[in-house]
């Protein structure tokens, strides 16, 4: 999808019937700097007013999408455009999420490993260097858990069984014994314990 596009399809709409940035937002019950950024390409409408937007501008979701009239012969064409265009934002989304997760691992590691070397090291045997090496311990714990919620948030774990994708929720991720982003679940379509693999694609 093209924000570019969209924004100047809006304003364009929004002219057309005669409103102002500011009498469109207070149909939506939003800011008019909401329509403002939508209709330079900054910001996207929210999904939960799409259809109102839609419905005052006169035009389909689909136009909106698209960012421009569609006649019904090429409708169905549109639509499964804007789908394949969903999907690869979706995908594209997913991988940086995914990738994030695991930079955020391997600084975390190599922070923790530093921070043990240096504990040993540098600080003398007692009280003080357990402290240092139980802080160390704690403040790695903290990005961890946050890895763990972007893992959770992106594709799915697939039954070993049955095939099932499973989406989790971050209390069963975190407490399921796990070996790297592969976990031991329970299937809720064969009702088994597996070891689940991570898939991006759900």
């Amino acid at each position: 999808m093209e924000q570019l596009k969209i924004g100047k399809f809006i304003a364009e709409c929004r002219k057309q019937k005669n409103l102002t940035q500011m009498q469109l937002a207070e149909k939506l019950d939003i800011t008019d700097k909401a329509i403002s950024k939508w209709e330079r390409g900054i910001a996207m409408p929210d999904t939960s007013i799409m259809l109102e937007l839609c419905d005052i501008l006169g035009i389909s979701v689909n136009e909106l999408l698209s960012g421009e009239k569609i006649n019904m012969e090429n409708n169905n064409q549109k639509n499964e455009q804007l789908l394949l265009d969903m999907a690869k934002e979706l995908e594209k989304k997913n991988k940086t999420i995914w990738s994030s997760m695991w930079a955020i691992m391997i600084v975390s590691m190599t922070a923790l490993f530093a921070g043990i070397f240096i504990a040993a090291f540098l600080i003398p045997e007692g009280i003080w260097q357990f402290v240092a090496v139980l802080g160390i311990c704690v403040v790695f714990l903290i990005p961890c858990f946050y890895a763990l919620k972007l893992e959770v948030s992106v594709g799915a774990y697939k039954c070993k069984n049955c095939g099932y994708e499973i989406v989790p929720t971050y209390s069963e991720a975190l407490w399921a014994m796990h070996r790297g982003t592969t976990r031991y679940l329970k299937c809720p379509k064969c009702n088994k314990r597996t070891w689940c693999k991570k898939v991006l694609k759900k």
